[in-house]
């Protein structure tokens, strides 16, 4: 496959625009560019008023091949003919590395070079690592040289991506002995049981927290407003619900059936999150996105997938919060309820669960993606903080849409009290309320069922996101949205593209910027505190002065 290069500009154009940009005239009447003119005036790069003068000097050195400061029309021409390559970017870049033009870098001029970064400024490289030693000898003496392998035209490439990873791995490694790296490894190998045990903590610390209002919205769904044997009705609302509770059972009474919530959330939870990721990963396109029907039914995969697990635990849990209502009789107990259902009848109102969950979930997880999207920072990053208020706010809805559903299911799970209307299924459940006691006996306890389950999920998917980032486990095939910065295009901050910008020079700062972002080889844009200037007057500049 033949690659199609960049049109060369005429040379009669390109000397013209040389001479109006080229400031340095020798005693023979030649002219010269210097680094200001070539990058500043004449690309447009670092124009800022502060900038750093050491970094406009490296980045005309890829231009100057004689390294004696100035540019000639030859060497102007010259890297013209460069850019119009497919290979530019790495020559460039190996050009820059080359501070002798001899075609060879020593270790000196890539520990001057690398040196210079802004990275580097912040995690010091560690130049006595093997991959110094491999390339530039044990004495560091070696120099990478491309004369020798001129029919090898990705020998720079080689060296140059070797570099990129090798600096990258040592940025992240040089501070760790060898004696810590096989305990790191062993740790890596628990990131996944580490995962599940802090996210079984933390979750079951938020349905801790939030369970009282689990059992008050409970209490206020299955209150028939008809029916009633005693005549009138026990809880006036959520508020006298919580009242009446804490006054005839204690603060104890608000924690009846915990321990099946406890033992269910986590694994629900797990699977939920798990299979809505899962599902998305297969959905997301080659460009990274994936199409609102596709979050939607992700989502709804991830409700479902739960209730064959959560179905036998809400019952035993719902029939232990309304066991408190009643002080005569037998004592209820969660080994009673599963003895008096027997095994198929814990899945009892799982109609009503599907019907509740699928929903949720399909409302939920497009609307958290969305929102946490939103928040973002310019680089991509979602906080902490982000991301709790992302899982609160998706809460809301999907809460409050479905608490028909959850009224339904609750009518169904629990034991119906002598004179209470009996339910066959999720139909005549539905029709009983609707004829009995009104439209809005469907949304009892949504207020209760918002402020329970928005935080209680907040507080899940903040905890979910933040320990898969700690632990780097990913269940789905790619990082948490929001972990890593966003990669963006920096086309809108290069310079304008001027009319003289013609043939290769029309490339010039997308290439230079491509040498930063690719390689990593981000120079200082401003000058600091203790550099001054570096405009030395080279022979050249003298001659032409005298």
């Amino acid at each position: 496959m033949q690659v199609q290069l960049t049109k060369r500009a005429d040379p009669n154009e390109l000397k013209v625009i040389f001479q109006k940009y080229a400031s340095v005239v020798d005693k023979d009447g030649e002219r010269y560019m210097t680094p200001s003119d070539f990058v500043q005036k004449y690309l447009g790069l670092h124009t800022q008023l502060h900038y750093n003068p050491k970094t406009v000097q490296l980045l005309a050195g890829v231009a100057d091949t004689t390294k004696d400061g100035l540019i000639s029309f030859q060497e102007f021409l010259a890297f013209e003919s460069v850019l119009c390559v497919p290979d530019a970017l790495f020559i460039v870049a190996f050009q820059l590395f080359d501070k002798t033009g001899t075609g060879c870098v020593s270790f000196e001029n890539v520990r001057d070079i690398f040196s210079q970064t802004t990275v580097h400024h912040h995690i010091p490289f560690n130049w006595n690592c093997e991959f110094i030693h491999l390339h530039f000898g044990n004495d560091r003496k070696k120099s990478l040289s491309d004369r020798s392998y001129q029919c090898r035209r990705k020998y720079r490439h080689i060296v140059l991506i070797l570099l990129y990873f090798q600096i990258n791995k040592n940025f992240k490694t040089n501070r760790i002995s060898e004696r810590t790296r096989p305990i790191l490894f062993s740790m890596a190998s628990l990131n996944a049981q580490g995962f599940l045990v802090y996210m079984d903590e933390y979750i079951s610390t938020g349905a801790t927290a939030v369970y009282p209002i689990d059992l008050v919205k409970t209490r206020m769904q299955n209150q028939r407003s008809t029916g009633s044997f005693v005549g009138e009705l026990m809880y006036k609302n959520s508020f006298d619900c919580a009242k009446k509770v804490l006054r005839y059972e204690g603060v104890f009474g608000f924690y009846r059936g915990l321990l099946p919530q406890l033992i269910g959330v986590a694994p629900e939870k797990a699977i939920k999150l798990t299979v809505n990721d899962f599902m998305r990963d297969k959905f997301t396109t080659k460009e990274d996105t994936i199409p609102l029907a596709a979050e939607i039914l992700a989502g709804g995969c991830a409700g479902g997938s739960q209730v064959i697990f959560t179905n036998p635990l809400e019952i035993v849990k719902i029939r232990l919060q309304v066991a408190g209502e009643i002080t005569t009789g037998p004592r209820v107990s969660a080994l009673s309820v599963v003895r008096d259902l027997g095994f198929f009848g814990l899945y009892k109102g799982a109609k009503a669960c599907f019907l509740r969950d699928i929903p949720f979930s399909a409302i939920y997880f497009p609307v958290y993606a969305h929102t946490k999207a939103s928040m973002a920072d310019e680089d991509g990053r979602v906080g902490p903080l982000q991301l709790l208020t992302a899982g609160a706010i998706a809460g809301i809805p999907a809460a409050s849409l479905v608490t028909p559903a959850d009224v339904i299911k609750t009518r169904l799970q629990v034991a119906a009290r002598a004179g209470q209307t009996t339910y066959s299924g999720v139909i005549d459940c539905f029709r009983k309320i609707l004829n009995e006691e009104g439209f809005r006996a469907l949304w009892k306890g949504a207020g209760a069922r918002v402020f329970r389950s928005s935080p209680q999920f907040g507080v899940t998917l903040v905890t979910y996101e933040l320990l898969q980032r700690w632990f780097y486990v990913d269940f789905g095939g790619h990082r948490p949205a929001g972990s890593e910065p966003t990669p963006k295009s920096r086309i809108s901050e290069l310079p304008p593209v001027s009319s003289e910008h013609v043939g290769g020079y029309h490339l010039a700062a997308a290439t230079f910027a491509g040498v930063e972002n690719k390689f990593g080889l981000h120079l200082p844009k401003f000058k600091s505190s203790g550099v001054t200037a570096i405009h030395s007057e080279t022979p050249k500049e003298q001659d032409g002065a005298s």
